[in-house]
């Protein structure tokens, strides 16, 4: 049976891609769990003004909040090309 599978170092992405990770991966994962979390505050707020939509439409940026949040974290741990598990780095002072 064929492998189909891409492994490690076979695809990268474009330099588009990578300045987008570079950017974003300063953001700590904190605050794509409290936009999650203050996403839904807000949905509940507009659900007791009976704004009935516009707090569905609220609460339905938790979750890709935090798919970003998990996004962000992988990036962070692996890289978009990693092509070798990350080596830690000593300090120097």
């Amino acid at each position: 049976m064929t492998d189909y599978r891409v492994h490690p170092g076979e695809a990268t992405e474009d330099q588009v891609t990578a300045a987008i990770e570079k950017f974003t991966s300063q953001i700590p994962s904190s605050v794509y769990l409290g936009a999650a979390l203050a996403s839904m505050a807000v949905s509940v707020a507009f659900k007791a003004q009976k704004k009935t939509d516009m707090a569905l439409f609220i609460g339905q940026w938790a979750a890709p909040f935090l798919i970003l949040g998990l996004y962000n974290k992988m990036v962070k741990q692996h890289g978009s090309d990693a092509t070798t598990s990350p080596v830690l780095h000593a300090s120097h002072e």
